[in-house]
Order: structure tokens, then sequence, then C-alpha cells
């Protein structure tokens, strides 16, 4: 429609004779004026978000950082993180892309209402969260006095219910991501690929999960990044003990009391694993369309 950077033609109403429409030629370059209430409350706004990162880059203590970082406590703390993490990310993979599947591509009874449900934990408070599978996975819990009964499993207070509390508030994350991948993706090939004789299950590991592979890739990184930072419902659920339940963000909490240098440099690390996640998905989330 434009013939330069700066103008467009657009069209204007016919004149006195009965005519066509005329073309008109107007400015349009409005895109770099920015009006003045708009500017400041903007300014405002990005000196908020990125003022309390900048105070943790000047004040951390670049000097005895590595000291910091090499602490047996932290080498401790960091592993459980990522191994927890990449499990919760795992779980989440396992269950979470059929769900997503469900919800997309299948029509029920109650379907918002699930949906509803599946994105729940992206709006409870995570305390809320641990309390919920304490009372469900607990010794005295739901589900979980028959687990403790008839199989000897017990989940609060160990590894495994890190594992358990961050799949519970990165599952959701997935599982989005998945769904509108899956929305967005034509189910022709599909029904095509079932033309052919191919089951629904086949239709889906051959045909739909290489389309949708971007998707998951990206919701992948997100349940991984969530699960990495979680606090309130690893503490809630699985306690905060060094070695077993305290992941990186329970050291930084703990830190914080008695060593705020080693709480700092641990947000660090934080801090560049959120960077790191930022820079995989720059290609889907930051970039204008």
């Amino acid at each position: 429609m434009g013939r330069s950077g700066a103008e467009d033609e657009i069209l204007v109403g016919g004149d006195a004779r009965g005519g066509g429409p005329r073309r008109r030629r107007v400015r349009a370059d409005t895109r770099g004026r920015v009006p003045l209430p708009l500017l400041l409350p903007a300014l405002v706004g990005l000196a908020f978000l990125l003022l309390p990162l900048i105070a943790l880059l000047v004040r951390a203590p670049w000097r005895s950082l590595p000291d910091q970082l090499t602490s047996t406590e932290v080498w401790q703390a960091l592993q459980l993180s990522l191994v927890c993490a990449t499990a919760a990310t795992a779980v989440s993979l396992v269950l979470g892309v059929p769900l997503a599947w469900l919800l997309a591509r299948t029509d029920f009874p109650g379907r918002g209402f699930v949906r509803a449900l599946v994105t729940l934990p992206l709006v409870l408070p995570p305390v809320v969260g641990g309390v919920a599978l304490l009372l469900a996975l607990g010794r005295n819990g739901v589900v979980g006095q028959w687990l403790d009964s008839a199989f000897g499993i017990t989940l609060p207070f160990t590894t495994a219910g890190v594992v358990v509390a961050e799949a519970f508030v990165a599952m959701p994350f997935l599982v989005i991501s998945v769904e509108g991948t899956l929305r967005a993706a034509d189910p022709r090939y599909e029904e095509a690929a079932t033309t052919l004789g191919a089951s629904r299950f086949t239709a889906f590991r051959r045909v739909t999960l290489p389309l949708i592979a971007p998707g998951i890739a990206a919701g992948s990184v997100l349940a991984w990044a969530r699960a990495l930072g979680e606090f309130g419902a690893t503490i809630t659920f699985a306690g905060n003990f060094p070695g077993r339940t305290q992941t990186m963000p329970l050291a930084v909490y703990l830190a914080l009391q008695n060593d705020p240098a080693a709480a700092i440099a641990l947000s660090l690390v934080l801090l560049t694993v959120s960077i790191a996640v930022l820079a995989a998905l720059r290609d889907r989330w930051m970039t204008a369309s």
C-alpha cells in the first residue's frame, strides 16, 4: 500500500459529479512520534523493571564471586536444581503433551472448564499449591496415604517431592505452548494420514509431533525455567534440607538471612539462567511480526 517510507495512499469518497473514489496521499510517519503522556509512564515502567536487575549487578561481590560459587553448598543446590528441573520437565512432557492434544484436537463436555483447571497453577499462589500437594500426596493425604500403605512411597520432604512440586507449577506453561501450536497446525495432515490407513496414534507420532516440535521445544524451555525458579510449592511440600531438597531459590532465601553476599551470588546464577532462556526463545517470543 505504501509508496515510500513516510507516505501511504488511502481511498476517499467520490467527487460531486458521482465519480468513483479518489486516491489521496497522506503522511504515515507517526510511528516515530510518541505522545508525551505515553512516553513518560513507559520510561518509568522500563526503569521500574530494570532498576532491581541493575542494582543486583552493581552490588554483586565480584571479587569474592568465585569463592562464593565454588562452595560445596552452592554446588549441591545447583546440581539438585538442575536435576529436579530437568526431571520435572520430563514429567511435564510425558503428561502435558497428550493433555495439550486432548484440549486442542477433541471436543468434549466441559472442555473449557478443564482448560481453566489446567491453567489454574499459573495464578494459584505457589504456597497454596504446596499445601494442596500435601493434602493430596502427603502421608495422610487423599492419595498419599494409599501410596504409603500399599507401596511404601512417601513423597513429601524428599527429592522426588521437589520434582512433583516443580512439575505441578511448570506443566501449565508447556500445555499452553503446545496447545497453541496444535491449534495453529493444519489438522488436514493428520486426516490425510488416517485416510491412508494410519491409526490416530501413528498419525500423532509420525505427522503431528514433527509439526509441533518448535512449540514443544519452547514449552519445554519455559517449563524448565519455571521449575528451576520454583520456591513456594517446593518449600511447603518438600522442605529445605541441604543436599536433598534445597534448590537454588531455597538456598538464596536461606543465604539472605545469614550471608547476603552469597545470596547475591546465587541470584546472579539464576539471572544468568533466565537470560539464557530468553536468548533461546528470542526467535519465537521476542521478534516482531
